[in-house]
């Protein structure tokens, strides 16, 4: 993997951006900028079921209305399938995968364990079935750059997560290893909701013979109610007719603490400072409640 700094934004298009997602990218972008590297835009249209088809233009455009523009050709994971349906073959072959024909209810009634013994089983079922990670009994420890040292239990079979699920959509766990590994991702700043699933991914990229990238999780963003800012918590959309005060609210979001006479400046004027100012030591342990026009 290159030393030089790679970072990548990576949203789901089941809807235009909104504020929670301003700050995650914007924040993924300072990193790289201030370090020199390279910044990228991936879009995770993993779903079809679930995106509306005029989703990720709308995402994009929001991108390039804040002055946020990336360094590379944007990545759609839905043309990626073939990368993705070859690594669970090296997977099933290495007895590091195994097809899972169990419901999440039967999971569910059995405590997660599997009552068709299907992490046993060795050729493919003719019944629907997904393709899960045969993890093993294991602690993973790593440092986030922002929380510090982390340390999470892995608990064979009731933690295999799902790389394939039985409708045939790849499944986030998987493609979001096999693309970072593919694109030489050296840092990933995402969301704090996200930890939880770092330590199988890293799991992941050792049996795929990858160094794993460094890890920053920032505090998301909440709603009224104390919920997560997102599509399914009703987020409005961003309004990309005021990027200044949008960007403005998101440094504010990040602990960066701009002027208010920025509000009267120009987007490019407002990231200049932001490049200039950026310091991830004042990012907030804590997550913050969206401002009231967000």
């Amino acid at each position: 993997m290159t030393s030089k700094y790679r970072g990548r934004f990576a949203p789901s298009p089941t809807g235009p951006l909104h504020f929670g997602s301003l700050v995650t990218g914007l924040a993924s972008y300072l990193e790289a900028r201030t370090r020199t590297g390279t910044w990228l835009v991936r879009i995770e249209d993993l779903d079809p079921l679930r995106e509306p088809p005029e989703a990720a233009g709308q995402i994009l455009r929001s991108l390039e209305r804040h002055g946020l523009h990336w360094d590379e050709a944007v990545r759609f994971q839905s043309e990626r399938h073939d990368a993705y349906a070859a690594v669970i073959r090296q997977l099933l072959a290495d007895d590091r995968a195994y097809c899972c024909t169990c419901s999440r209810k039967e999971l569910s009634a059995h405590g997660g364990q599997h009552p068709g013994d299907c992490r046993n089983r060795k050729a493919v079922p003719e019944a629907p079935h997904a393709v899960r990670l045969k993890l093993e009994d294991c602690t993973l420890s790593w440092q986030d750059r922002l929380l510090g040292p982390q340390a999470q239990v892995l608990r064979a079979e009731r933690d295999d997560p799902v790389l394939q699920r039985k409708e045939g959509f790849y499944a986030y766990q998987l493609a979001v290893v096999v693309d970072d590994i593919d694109q030489g991702m050296t840092d990933i700043v995402r969301g704090s909701d996200l930890l939880e699933t770092t330590a199988a991914q890293l799991k992941l990229f050792d049996w795929l013979g990858a160094p794993a990238p460094s890890y920053l999780h920032i505090p998301v963003i909440l709603n009224a109610t104390g919920q997560k800012l997102s599509k399914q918590t009703y987020a409005p959309a961003l309004d990309d007719s005021r990027p200044v005060e949008n960007l403005w609210q998101a440094l504010q979001a990040l602990g960066q603490q701009p002027p208010e006479d920025l509000l009267g400046a120009a987007p490019g004027a407002i990231l200049e400072w932001a490049r200039t100012h950026w310091s991830a030591k004042r990012l907030p342990l804590q997550s913050n409640l969206a401002p009231a026009s967000a």
